[in-house]
């Protein structure tokens, strides 16, 4: 069965999250996901929040850029989450956007050597190892979290090259694909991140999340065109979906068939009805995917 979820994007203030998480819970939605984009909102906090306001919803935040967050506190933010809220947190890390990095100086030389490093070291301390550790990035002496997860936990990465792609197969738990992959995209990364995950003998399940551009209702296909545009990707294929339940559980179906395990619907930045977005996709998008 694939996962249904939606974004609750950051140009909301942050304040409306508790109503739309609220209702969220209340409408049966699987996933809520949370942005963490430079200069608008933090992914752990609003997290946090929105499982404390809520009883079953998974709240994933896609994605936390690891230029800026020390591996350690990474960890311990995590755990915590885990630990509060079993089974409910999805975290995932990325490289982040290198020109916001490099406004709070945090751009590094190389982000792949960094996104492994960080991998590395944030699975090992989920799973309750003591590592000391000397990298280009992450060094860490004789570290250990005092409160691992009671169970282990998944750790999925953002990717869209191929190098990263392999990257998340090898050394992820699962892959967050952004809303300009369309299904043919979403194969060629499957098989990319398999050669990742053969190059490192790993046979364990691994997830792979696409966001998929979405609106419905009065003006939908203009603000689903306008989006890619100002993104400079035009009137690219099988990108973004405008339309009632059936188009967009058709999308969504492509996606799945691609090899999308969950797919979560992204509305357009000035979506005019993000509550009622949330229920379109928890009460009418979701009857209509298997």
């Amino acid at each position: 069965m694939t996962t249904l979820g939606a974004v609750l994007r950051p140009q909301l203030p942050p304040e409306r999250l508790r109503g739309i998480a609220r209702l969220a819970d209340d409408v049966g939605l699987e996933e809520l996901w949370l942005w963490e984009d430079c200069f608008r909102e933090g992914g752990i906090s609003a997290a946090t929040a929105a499982l404390a306001w809520t009883e079953r919803l998974r709240v994933g935040v896609g994605l936390l850029p690891v230029p800026l967050r020390n591996v350690a506190l990474v960890a311990m933010e995590a755990a915590t989450l885990h630990r509060m809220f079993p089974g409910r947190a999805v975290l995932g890390v990325g490289h982040g956007v290198q020109d916001w990095m490099g406004q709070v100086g945090a751009r590094p030389g190389s982000p792949l050597t960094l996104l492994r490093e960080h991998l590395d070291a944030l699975r090992a301390l989920l799973r309750g190892e003591r590592l000391t550790t000397h990298g280009r990035y992450v060094t860490l002496e004789d570290v250990a979290l005092d409160w691992p997860p009671a169970a282990p936990v998944p750790v999925l990465a953002g990717a869209t090259g191929p190098r990263t792609l392999r990257l998340t197969g090898e050394a992820a738990d699962g892959t967050v694909l952004t809303s300009s992959t369309s299904p043919d995209g979403v194969r060629h990364a499957r098989r990319l991140i398999d050669e990742g995950r053969a190059s490192a003998g790993r046979s364990d399940p691994h997830r792979v999340v696409v966001y998929l551009l979405a609106a419905t209702g009065p003006g939908a296909e203009a603000r689903i065109r306008a989006e890619f545009e100002a993104e400079g990707l035009g009137s690219a294929p099988d990108l973004g979906v405008a339309g009632d339940a059936d188009a967009v559980a058709a999308a969504v179906r492509r996606l799945a068939e691609a090899g999308a395990d969950t797919v979560i619907l992204q509305p357009t930045g000035d979506e005019p009805d993000p509550e009622g977005f949330v229920r379109f996709v928890a009460e009418e998008v979701r009857a209509l995917v298997p």
